[in-house]
C-alpha cells in the first residue's frame, strides 16, 4: 500500500492556516514534530508562535534558548530569514490565574486564587494541563499577533485527553456531588435531607477532613460567578478546532499503542468534525536505496547462512544479518502503518526516519522540518 503524501509545506504556507495541533500519545516526538513544523513555517515567510507542554524543556534547549515561560519569546534565527519564530511553555497555573482575573472583580479574584482548594484545582486536578492548553490556544489565536500557532498537546496517557479534558473539568466543577457538598444548610438538597444532613456533612468530613470542606465550599461560592465565563471560553475553542483554519498533525511511532493511539484520534476528529491534515509516523527505519532495498528478511537470512558455513567473508556475513533484522523491522512498522490506513482511507503521512540521538538545536530541527516535508515513504509490508 502506497500512502498519499502529507504536503507539509502546502499545510504550512496556506495563509488561511491559522493553527497547527500536533497530537499524539506520549513519547512519540510531538514536541520536536511541533518545533520543527514552527521553524519551517518561519522560515517560508510566517511569524509563527510554537506552545509547548513539555516538562522536559527540549524545545527551549533545541531552539537555543535559556528557558520558555508563559510568555513568547522570540528565536533568535538566522539573518535574511523571512518569516519569525517564538515559543513559549505553558504555565497552567498562571494561565488559570489570568483567566479567573478576567472574569472576575477583584475582590472575588482574590478570593479565589487565596483558596487552598484552588491551588490544587489549578495544578494538579486531571485535566487542568489541557484545559489549560486550549485556553493558551485561544488567547493566542485570538490575539492575530501570529499568522500561525503551532500547539505541542500535553504528554497525557491518552490522544484524547486534550479533547475530553474541557469538558471533564466542566463536568466537575458543575457537577451534582459538587453542589451537593457546597449547597447552603437551609437550602437545595440538603434541606431535602433535613435534620440527617448534619450526620452527613459530618462524615464527609471526617473522610475528607472538615477544613478541606470549608475550602471547597468557599471556593464553588466565589467560583460560581466565573464558571459560566470557562464554560464559553472552552465551547469558542473547541469550535476553534473545528474551523477549517486549524489542522490536526497526528504524530505516532510505529509501535502497537502508539498506532492504536493515532487511529482512535484520527477516529475521533472524524466524529466531531475536526480537520485532519495527516500522520506524521515518527523514529522510522527505512531500507537504505538501491538494489538491497529490495533485499527481503528471509532471503538476506539464508545468504547469511550460506556465507557462514564456508566462514570465508565474515564482514558480508554480518552485513547480511544486520540488513535482515533491519527488513524484519521496516516489515512490522509498514505493517502497522498499513493497517491504519486500510481502516481509515485517505490519510496523508510523512516519515521521518530514527535518528542516532535527541534533536537539541535548529539544525536538527531544520533536518526534521525537511524530512516531514520530504515525506519519504516506501511500499507496503506485504513486499517485504
Amino acid at each position: 500500500m502506497t500512502p498519499e503524501t502529507l504536503d507539509v509545506d502546502e499545510l504550512l504556507d496556506d495563509p488561511a492556516r491559522r493553527v497547527v495541533v500536533c497530537c499524539g500519545s506520549g513519547g512519540v516526538g510531538k514536541t520536536t514534530s511541533a518545533a520543527a513544523l514552527g521553524l519551517r513555517a518561519a522560515e517560508r515567510g510566517r511569524r509563527t508562535v510554537v506552545i509547548t507542554v513539555d516538562p522536559a524543556r527540549r524545545l527551549a534547549q533545541s531552539m537555543g534558548l535559556e528557558s520558555l515561560d508563559n510568555t513568547p519569546r522570540r528565536v533568535p534565527l538566522p539573518e535574511g530569514t523571512p518569516g519569525e519564530l517564538h515559543a513559549m511553555m505553558l504555565d497552567m497555573k498562571r494561565t488559570f490565574d489570568q483567566v479567573v482575573e478576567e472574569h472576575a472583580d477583584p475582590a472575588r479574584a482574590r478570593q479565589i486564587l487565596d483558596n487552598p482548594f484552588y491551588e490544587t484545582l489549578s495544578t494538579s486536578f486531571s485535566g487542568t494541563q489541557e484545559y489549560m492548553a486550549m485556553e493558551r490556544l485561544g488567547q493566542l489565536r485570538e490575539s492575530e499577533e501570529w499568522d500561525l500557532v503551532v500547539v505541542d498537546t500535553p504528554p497525557s496517557r491518552s490522544a484524547l485527553d486534550f479533547l475530553d479534558a474541557p469538558e471533564r473539568l466542566g463536568r466537575f466543577l458543575d457537577g451534582r456531588l459538587m453542589r451537593f457538598l457546597t449547597a447552603p444548610a437551609g437550602s437545595g438538597p440538603l434541606r431535602l435531607l433535613g435534620a440527617g444532613v448534619g450526620m452527613v456533612t459530618s462524615v464527609i468530613g471526617k473522610i475528607v477532613g472538615a477544613q478541606f470542606l470549608n475550602d471547597l465550599r468557599s471556593f464553588t461560592s466565589a467560583f460560581e460567578a466565573v464558571f459560566g465565563g470557562f464554560q464559553e471560553r472552552a465551547e469558542r475553542t473547541y469550535r476553534l478546532l473545528q474551523d477549517p483554519g486549524t489542522a490536526f498533525v497526528v504524530v505516532a511511532a510505529p509501535e502497537p499503542d502508539a498506532m492504536r493511539e493515532a487511529a482512535f484520534f484520527v477516529e475521533r476528529l472524524a466524529s466531531d468534525g475536526m480537520p485532519l491534515a495527516g500522520l506524521v509516523l515518527n523514529r522510522t527505519h527505512p531500507l537504505p536505496e538501491g538494489p538491497a532495498a529490495r533485499l527481503g528478511a528471509e532471503e538476506a537470512e539464508r545468504a547469511a547462512e550460506e556465507l557462514s558455513r564456508d566462514g570465508e567473508h565474515p564482514v558480508a556475513e554480518a552485513a547480511l544479518r544486520l540488513h535482515a533484522e533491519r527488513a524484519r523491522t521496516r516489515g512490522r512498522e509498514l505493517l502497522l502503518r498499513d493497517r491504519l490506513l486500510t481502516a481509515h482511507p485517505g490519510v496523508r503521512v510523512a516519515e521521518v526516519a530514527a535518528l542516532a540521538g535527541d534533536v537539541h538545536d535548529l539544525t536538527g530541527l531544520r533536518w526534521v522540518g525537511a524530512r516531514l516535508a520530504g515525506g519519504g515513504h516506501e511500499g507496503s509490508a506485504g513486499a517485504e
